[in-house]
């Protein structure tokens, strides 16, 4: 999109963060643009073009902003700078550095480094001259927080390219000239460690090739057990307000087997954003033994920013998990929520008077879910290393109504459903993942299955669904009791919906905030699972209601031991020698 000169244009009309411009020549759709108020500058994307008029997306106030209005447009898209150093950053959705900024509110205009210019990083080269490299090929290697951070061949780069020269081992700053590359016509291009990418291309330095399935750990029960995700998978949890999203990130993030960690908060509440810069950096990695802030950053995105500032936001998220995966590493990308994404999109799509669909929003809103959940994925990388985004978003639908447009168009792209309850919320059932209506289509993939069978147990899948089975054939019974009481079904009624309580109690709750059970590993939740069918399989005695209820009372207490207790410790055997004998005394 390059040009010689830049295209001006003046603001012909405004329609809150709309903004109309009459242009004087060339302009692309989704470029970039500056629009001059006063002594500030305030960036602009195109989103649409009609003849001799652009309109684009103001990401700031448009406050004081008139017709007449000088509009100098940039010549490409919007992009991120990448680098070393992007680690353990706070950004906002344009990738402005939070901690550079002056005050406790953003400054219209005022647009900050997201690189430390001035620090050294230990440098040490990878590639040697002569090598013939590509885009995306690894040149080099820098110590980010205890995180080899690849410098790469820029993505933008098309063909194949010989390396003439490469600096020694040493420290350098990102703007050191570290590299030399020839190409086929002999022409030179000097490289740095920084590079900048379009934030809506997806970035593909990496081959299609069939990609292995292989489960993400989060060591969440009521995840990894029932519905699992694979390593770059897709998944959403929706939920109203209230049911413990934000808690189930933490803990999902914290837990789960990802080299990275990027949090985008794309229109939240600014409250909800604060938990998250606060506790965050308080957490403690049980995979390093540091802070988890260490390996993660956080685009923060929230509810009073311009409207427009939210779609940037989950792009610029997505693009960093890209290039942190073409370095073959594993990328963990939360976002919460992507309705207020949508609610942004809808908001573009009225201003500029398109026809709308359900409830307001985008005709094409499916497509557009679609096509960014489609970035996210397992990859190999041109030297046969691998790497992954795995990608869970949050939907906040209001009311808690999971019919509505959002969660509809995302429940098409995401392979796996986990629908929080505001019953089970209410009732303290944490997390409150509805077992029932929730699902991971990944179980239904040949390739899952057999990993699943090799790796966990031969008989994991039929344990699965069949505790899926008695979840259901509980809730079933349950709503017997309900409509014709205690003494109006049979006692097996009683029985069965109890060992549905026993699951429920067991395995898909789990307390968050414990040492122990705050993470299952999925050995112990496959012996957990195994223990709790066991039971679930026996036949017992019982000669009134009440003492069903009693007897799986004190054995849930007893389960419960066991999962507050180290796995195969001493207390854990014992807590289980005493479930065992319980059982016996009451089997028939």
């Amino acid at each position: 999109m390059a040009r010689e000169n830049k295209t001006t244009g003046k603001v012909a009309g405004i329609v809150a963060n709309l903004v109309i411009v009459e242009v004087d020549g060339p302009v692309g759709q989704n470029e970039i643009c500056f629009i001059t108020l006063k002594e500030e500058r305030l960036m602009a994307e195109v989103i649409k073009v009609v003849g001799k008029h652009a309109y684009v997306q103001v990401f700031e106030s448009t406050r004081g902003l008139k017709a007449g209005s000088l509009v100098e447009f940039q010549g490409h898209l919007l992009e991120v700078t990448l680098g070393p150093g992007i680690l353990s950053r706070n950004y906002d959705g344009l990738q402005n550095d939070l901690d550079k900024m002056e005050g406790v509110f953003l400054k219209r205009g005022e647009y900050t480094d997201p690189l430390n210019r001035e620090k050294l990083w230990p440098f040490k080269p990878l590639a040697k001259p002569g090598d013939t490299l590509a885009a995306g090929d690894w040149l080099a290697e820098v110590d980010e927080n205890d995180m080899p951070h690849k410098i790469m061949v820029p993505f933008k780069l098309t063909g194949r390219y010989t390396l003439k020269s490469i600096v020694p081992e040493g420290v350098y700053t990102v703007d050191h000239k570290i590299a030399v590359i020839t190409d086929s016509e002999g022409n030179d291009t000097e490289l740095t460690m920084v590079q900048k990418w379009p934030v809506k291309l997806a970035i593909r330095a990496y081959k299609e090739k069939p990609r292995p399935f292989k489960l993400l750990e989060t060591g969440v029960r009521c995840m990894d057990t029932l519905n699992p995700i694979t390593e770059g998978g897709t998944g959403f949890i929706p939920g109203p307000f209230g049911t413990g999203k934000t808690v189930l990130q933490h803990a999902i993030s914290k837990q789960a087997e990802a080299d990275i960690v990027i949090i985008a908060a794309c229109g939240e509440r600014a409250n909800e954003v604060v938990e998250v810069f606060t506790e965050f950096p308080e957490l403690d990695d049980p995979r390093t033994g540091k802070k988890l802030i260490e390996r993660t950053i956080i685009i923060a995105n929230t509810s009073n920013m311009p409207v427009a500032a939210r779609e940037a936001s989950v792009y610029t998220a997505m693009t960093i998990a890209e290039y942190y995966r073409a370095m073959g590493l594993k990328v963990l990308l939360m976002a919460d929520s992507t309705s207020r994404w949508a609610q942004a999109l809808r908001e573009m799509s009225n201003r500029l008077e398109e026809l709308p669909g359900p409830d307001a929003f985008p005709m094409d809103l499916s497509a557009i879910i679609s096509n960014f959940y489609s970035r996210a994925g397992f990859v190999y990388l041109n030297n046969g290393e691998t790497g992954s985004i795995t990608f869970i978003g949050t939907v906040s639908p209001a009311g808690g109504n999971l019919k509505e447009p959002v969660t509809e168009s995302t429940r098409k792209a995401a392979r796996c459903f986990y629908g929080l309850n505001q019953g089970r919320a209410d009732s303290k059932r944490y997390p409150a993942i509805d077992p029932i209506d929730s699902y991971s289509k990944y179980l239904e993939y040949p390739e899952v299955q057999a990993y699943l069978e090799k790796n966990v147990s031969e008989k994991w899948l039929g344990d699965v669904l069949k505790a899926k089975d008695i979840l259901l054939r509980g809730k079933e019974a349950m709503e017997q009791i309900n409509i014709l009481g205690d003494d109006g079904v049979p006692i097996t009624f009683h029985e069965r919906f109890w060992k549905s309580e026993l699951i429920d109690f067991v395995i898909l709750q789990q307390d968050a905030f414990d040492k122990i059970d705050s993470s299952s590993p999925m050995k112990r939740q496959q012996y957990m699972l195994a223990k709790v069918l066991e039971v679930a399989d026996a036949s017992f005695s019982f000669g009134h209601f009440e003492d069903v209820s009693s007897f799986f009372k004190t054995v849930i207490n007893q389960f419960k031991q066991m999962n507050y207790s180290e796995f195969k410790s001493e207390g854990f055997e014992r807590y289980e020698n005493e479930l065992d004998s319980i059982i016996k005394e009451r089997l028939n």
